[in-house]
């Protein structure tokens, strides 16, 4: 194992002299697309891992395949975080000089002999002790515990902490792996764990297999056990802070759905003794599923499939498994987060996790800055589905009551590559700037076309907020920009302000940004009047009286 010795040995180029003066230096190495990055696309992972759960400890390797898109360097940036250790670098069948700098480490080899176009694949070998979550999944990592039953009950949830919390990548989220990739788990086939008759880990992917063998592929961490592995295969692009696994007493039951795209194949995971509560509480699925294929376009990972499956922890949108911890409740975790009623017609967890497939896993955001474009067009499906279920005027209601969530504590698009998520009203307010899209083309069919041309245009794609934005403006003919500065790039509501006199309704708009404007609609009793506020007071007749109302489906202030 090579550490910072290696700098004497070997010279990297000046473009990337380290710098630990600078705070920021880990969050820029972690958040940007650096020099030593952006030269490599991922193509392919394949991941093996091994648990020791009395150690709470993990070994394993990661075969990383990438092709070279510009010229390279003479180094390149591997993500793997304390107190997780390099084992061995091996590229062409030769061990690489590499040292560690904070959660990254640095491979350093004269890459820049090599050509644009052509391909590498590296091995990297590690061990060590992962993160444990503290609260996860917000304050994520690994999660080592027990269920109620005494057996061994394992999973990951890393989202915002990455990938590189537990295994070695390129811990960015504009580059998913092109061509999917392999994961492979091994655990003792004498395993008193977790009772072997269940299926004791449930992974990413489709048409998963066990079988034996006697030995697992890390040189420097050989055992005289015999082990039980489990090579699963992820066909399509992945973000890594989706890729997981959920090691307990599994019991599992495959159905199919005839979706858009042909035949769908479905899996269901409760933990063993919970098997007919989740019988009933995910028979929503196939309905759910159905809602979102029709505003959303087809379920993006079909070759993959759909999992459902219990976790030790409340939730994640985990690509073709997701996770599930809402206890067999219907609202959030029993409550209704819109304080409507309309959030307990349905399970929470299910319905908002599972619509990251087409926000978030199918459409990506390159910087978690833009992560509105995750959160808020899924929590938008939280209303489609209460539409589907319960009527757009229940759905509309449950959507505005969300908005009571909202903290404007500060913009919802973060720093750039910086590893700034922005603001956590992304979920709520991100919400808002979809509905209020919806209701200013006033054409629900629009709008459906609207979201499903952008899972079928952004398939499989990592976008920017600037590009999902030019887009909507594009496809709709509508000038959305004033909307997304005000209600993404600042942490100001707009206020209307009006008075009434001698017979005529003045009004404007402050607290906005250049050139902002809503359609609203005054109203009083049955008479009501469209008006275009701006900055500029306007007035229009109005001989109807004071006790005026505005419309409520649009996020402004009243005064």
């Amino acid at each position: 194992m090579l550490l910072v010795s290696a700098l004497f040995v070997f010279s990297p180029s000046s473009a990337w002299a380290i710098s630990f003066e600078i705070p920021s230096r880990q969050d820029s190495l972690r958040g940007g697309n650096g020099t030593h990055r952006s030269w490599w696309d991922v193509q392919h992972y394949s991941l093996s891992i091994a648990f020791d759960t009395a150690k709470k400890a993990i070994m394993g390797s990661n075969v990383i395949t990438a092709t070279i898109t510009k010229a390279p360097t003479d180094s390149l940036q591997i993500d793997l975080q304390e107190l997780l250790f390099l084992d061995s670098v091996i590229f062409d069948g030769q061990p690489l000089a590499y040292f560690k700098e904070g959660n990254v480490w640095w491979i350093l080899f004269p890459f820049n002999r090599y050509k644009i176009g052509e391909k590498l694949q590296l091995t990297f070998y590690y061990h060590g002790k992962p993160r444990m979550a503290k609260r996860a999944p917000w304050d994520g990592g690994m999660i080592w515990t027990k269920d109620s039953m005494g057996n061994a009950w394992v999973s990951v949830a890393c989202q915002g902490l990455g990938a590189s919390s537990w295994w070695p990548c390129k811990d960015y989220q504009g580059d998913e792996p092109d061509s999917g990739m392999q994961i492979q788990f091994y655990i003792p086939s004498n395993n008193d764990e977790v009772p072997i008759s269940t299926i004791p880990i449930i992974t990413n992917g489709n048409n998963a297999y066990w079988q034996t063998t006697k030995t697992i592929p890390f040189p420097l961490h050989q055992s005289a056990k015999d082990y039980l592995k489990l090579t699963a295969k992820v066909v399509n692009p992945i973000n890594t802070y989706n890729v997981t696994f959920y090691y307990g007493n599994y019991h599992t039951w495959k159905d199919t759905m005839i979706g858009e795209n042909g035949v769908l194949p479905l899996t269901f995971a409760p933990l063993y003794y919970n098997e007919a509560l989740a019988r009933k509480q995910f028979t929503v699925v196939k309905e759910m599923l159905r809602c979102f294929e029709y505003w959303m376009g087809p379920y993006p990972f079909y070759e993959d499939g759909y999992k459902l499956v219990e976790a030790p922890f409340l939730g994640m949108e985990h690509q073709s498994a997701i996770a599930y911890g809402n206890s067999y409740l219907m609202g959030y975790k029993g409550a209704d987060r819109s304080h409507t009623g309309v959030g307990m017609l349905f399970d929470f967890i299910i319905v908002h996790e599972s619509g990251h497939e087409w926000f978030g896993n199918n459409i990506t955001a390159a910087d978690i800055a833009d992560n509105w474009i995750h959160e808020g067009f899924t929590t938008y499906t939280e209303t489609l589905f209460a539409e589907w279920i319960a009527g757009k005027e229940k759905a509309f209601e449950y959507c505005r009551g969300e908005w009571k969530n909202i903290r404007n504590d500060r913009p919802i698009i973060g720093d750039y590559s910086v590893q700034d998520e922005g603001s956590g009203d992304k979920y709520d307010k991100g919400a808002a700037v979809v509905h209020m899209i919806r209701m200013i083309l006033n054409d629900d069919e629009k709008f459906r076309s609207l979201l499903r041309q952008m899972n079928q245009d952004f398939y499989h794609r990592v976008v920017s907020s600037q590009e999902i934005e030019t887009y909507i403006i594009q496809k709709t003919g509508y000038n959305f920009n004033p909307l997304f500065n005000q209600y993404l790039r600042t942490s100001q509501i707009p206020q209307l302000e009006y008075y009434i006199q001698h017979k005529d309704l003045y009004y404007r708009f402050t607290n906005i940004v250049a050139e902002f404007t809503l359609p609203l609609e005054v109203r009083i009793g049955k008479h009501q009047k469209k008006i275009q506020p701006t900055a500029e007071w306007q007035k229009i007749k109005w001989k109807h009286g004071y006790g005026v109302s505005f419309s409520k489906d649009f996020l402004i202030q009243v005064k």
